[in-house]
């Protein structure tokens, strides 16, 4: 059945392809639209460039802002906030999934400083949602049979699935998507979600790579042959020397000091638009995208009328690079405001391009001084300032590209200096190129392992391994030493509580009764009344309350959690109201349970059901209910006494909303070791044998094992002492720290 549900995944790719060739067909009618029109006059082709790109981005953002506000910027920083345990609303809704892909198309088609590898994540994630709740339910879009996957971690494990999906969809990189969702994504890993991951990833390549096959026929327009590298560098260099590590650690560095100020930069202009720019409503915001826009294409038509243009090196009969380029084609060597035939513009070849194509150059072999170290130092810093300005603007935005084009830029300007001073002839400049790339990422998004398999996947030069490995840990060092990365910052802006893989130093001192800060924990009885429910939801928003009983010498004890949205499916259903303020009979069982399992189910693309959307009339008020049949009788539990850091890391590792802080269990019935958890089944099938497990010994030669205390019945349900830990209790410490 697993199986089933992943094949579906392969909507993931379609889509993929659907954006790429979509961009790719705008991008190109555009490009010779304006080449035929700049052969007659360059202030038309101007205009008409603009005008263009202004449609496609007025598309994209209007889309947003009217229609999926959620589907704005990447979606990865929320989709890594909801496998971390977080619900976030909205963010998962079929209308954020057709947002997003036709707002990628708008924004990436329109030219600006944004790609669209980070929304294809968010795409992976949303096609997971809807496939595991049966579709949607508000467009009346659903299936009861594709509702498999009901429970909150099986919902996960299939947005994992979405988001390494996404990945291998957007650089055709199957492997990377895998240790994407692993190293990036996800908060707990299992072995099952390790195969499910990586067939999902096979599937979306398979399907990707049908696509492009399809595409070589011609069938794509100026999507052109297609293929599934990306920027293929094999051809490249072969071999490197001892003495090419130095630049290529310099690189590195730069890597870390661009990309961490690259972060900064993000959060400042990201807090002064929440902060002054949005709050004027959707009509500044559509205003802001139109803007940039025209800044954007007036810098990457105009700059170029500026670089004077160079001659055409000597053709190799071996080599399929053309100079110049014939009009209305786009490649290395663009022929743009040139008197000559022979002549090329090296700023237009990487500013007046698509982004895939501007990459494809700057990786490009075998074109050692096509661009000048005056063009390529020009387009970093524009090119820079206008991704820094673009990232928060409401489109949806990825940063895989636009990082890309920033390294390889300042790459290839260290390849330049390294080929002019060695003066060697098996240096190629687009190698460093490729070095640049990967460390910048690696030192905005503090990724290592992915992005390592990711670059090599879609550049297909294995040989390159090693020295991608080594500008990555620099990168990452150098950034680490000033903030975070980049999704974690935009995390912490958006408030959203991520935690961290790691809990501050500062808890190991601390208990968990100290971070429950002298709170009072709103407790609910085992049979309450109607109105004391509603008035609780009404006053507080809580997501889990939990419930208590008196024995009958009058003591108080935790026999559970009970959970707001089912609060919400009982007073919304009314059928378990009762008139009796006394606990229902308990040899009634199962009887006395009238709902179905999907009625509890949480909603995942929809906020559910709120307090204000139930009526209920007075005497409803007064009615009582008996929460015994609906709570969740073992609720994770923690000594008072425990170190924060072990809370932390159940907190993150189980994605759990909240935690009991109760006193100290004074007695216990017994003692579960490894060997009580390892039952193997004889040919009988009556009986069971226990397997051995080692015995490790001490230095006193006693042996000991790996033990587990079991509580009594009172120990399983101690008193609550007013303590509770919920996951914002966590994120305090983590930022007061």
């Amino acid at each position: 059945m697993d199986g089933f549900y992943v094949i579906f995944f392969s909507g993931t790719g379609f889509a993929a392809v659907f954006i790429n060739i979509s961009v790719e067909n705008f991008a190109g009618w555009k490009f010779s639209l304006t080449f035929k029109i700049i052969q007659k006059s360059y202030l038309a082709g101007c205009l008409i460039y603009i005008l263009i790109n202004l449609a496609l981005v007025f598309s994209s953002v209007y889309i947003i802002t009217q229609f999926a506000p959620a589907a704005a910027g990447s979606g990865i920083p929320e989709i890594k906030g909801y496998l971390n345990g977080i619900d976030i609303p909205g963010i998962l809704l079929l209308r954020t999934l057709i947002g997003k892909i036709f707002g990628s198309i708008g924004s990436v088609g329109g030219g600006l400083a944004l790609g669209k590898e980070g929304p294809l994540v968010h795409t992976g994630a949303c096609i997971a949602s809807l496939l595991g709740q049966g579709g949607s339910t508000k467009y009346h879009i659903s299936s009861r049979w594709l509702q498999g996957f009901k429970s909150d971690r099986d919902r996960r494990d299939l947005v994992t699935c979405g988001c390494a999906a996404g990945v291998a969809a957007a650089f055709r990189a199957p492997v990377g998507g895998v240790l994407f969702s692993l190293e990036e994504v996800t908060s707990w890993w299992r072995s099952q979600l390790m195969w499910r991951v990586f067939f999902t990833s096979a599937i979306v390549a398979v399907v990707v790579r049908a696509a492009m096959g399809w595409c070589k026929s011609g069938n794509c327009g100026h999507f052109g042959s297609g293929g599934f590298i990306i920027w293929d560098i094999s051809g490249g260099q072969e071999d490197y020397s001892f003495e090419e590590l130095l630049p290529m650690a310099v690189i590195g560095v730069i890597g870390g000091l661009l990309g961490a100020l690259f972060n900064q930069l993000t959060i400042y202009v990201t807090r002064w638009r929440r902060n002054y720019l949005h709050k004027k409503g959707n009509r500044v915001k559509i205003y802001e995208a139109c803007l940039i826009s025209v800044i954007t294409s007036v810098i990457s038509f105009g700059l170029p009328l500026l670089r004077k243009c160079s001659p055409c090196p000597d053709s190799d009969p071996a080599s399929e690079i053309e100079c110049p380029r014939a009009p209305g084609m786009y490649g290395n060597y663009v022929n743009f405001y040139c008197s000559k035939e022979k002549e090329y513009n090296d700023l237009a070849t990487i500013f007046f391009n698509t982004q895939d194509d501007a990459i494809r150059n700057l990786f490009s072999a075998k074109t050692i001084h096509e661009f000048s170290a005056q063009s390529l130092l020009a387009f970093l810093v524009m090119f820079y300032t206008l991704a820094v300005i673009t990232f928060g603007t409401a489109v949806p935005a990825g940063q895989f590209v636009p990082g890309i084009m920033i390294g390889s830029t300042y790459g290839r300007l260290v390849g330049i200096f390294t080929v002019n001073h060695y003066k060697k002839l098996n240096i190629e400049e687009g190698t460093y190129a490729l070095l640049g790339a990967a460390s910048f990422l690696g030192g905005s998004m503090r990724m290592t392992v992915s992005l390592c398999v990711i670059m090599v996947e879609i550049t297909n030069n294995l040989k390159l391994l090693p020295l991608i490995m080594l500008v990555l840990l620099i990168s990452k060092a150098v950034g680490d030493a000033f903030n975070e990365g980049l999704y974690e910052e935009q995390a912490r802006l958006r408030g959203i509580p991520l935690l961290e893989s790691r809990p501050k130093y500062e808890m190991r001192k601390m208990t968990a009764k100290e971070a429950c800060r002298n709170q009072k924990v709103l407790s609910l009885p085992r049979v309450v009344k109607v109105a004391d429910v509603v008035s609780i939801l009404q006053s507080n928003k809580h997501n889990g309350f939990p419930v208590i009983d008196h024995t009958r010498n009058g003591e108080t004890l935790v026999i559970g959690l009970m959970l707001r949205s089912h609060l919400l499916v009982l007073l919304q259903s009314k059928i378990d109201f009762q008139h009796s303020p006394l606990p229902c009979d308990p040899r009634g069982g199962p009887q006395g349970i009238r709902h179905n399992f999907s009625e509890f189910a949480k909603p995942v693309s929809s906020k559910g059901i709120s307090i204000n959307d139930i009526h209920l009339s007075s005497d409803d008020l007064e009615m009582y209910i008996d929460l015994a049949p609906f709570l969740n009788p073992s609720p994770y539990v923690v000594p008072e006494d425990m170190s924060l850091t072990k809370v932390y890391n159940i907190f993150r590792q189980l994605g759990l909303r909240h935690i009991f802080v109760v006193p100290r269990a004074s007695r216990m019935i017994g003692v579960i070791t490894r060997k009580d958890l390892l039952i193997e089944e004889e040919t009988d099938s009556t009986a069971m044998e226990l397997q051995s497990t080692s015995v490790r010994f001490n230095g006193r030669g006693q042996r000991h094992e790996k033990r587990l205390l079991v509580g009594n019945a009172d120990a399983e349900r101690p008193l609550l002492n007013g303590l509770l830990i919920q996951d914002h209790d966590i994120q305090h410490h983590t930022s007061t720290t």
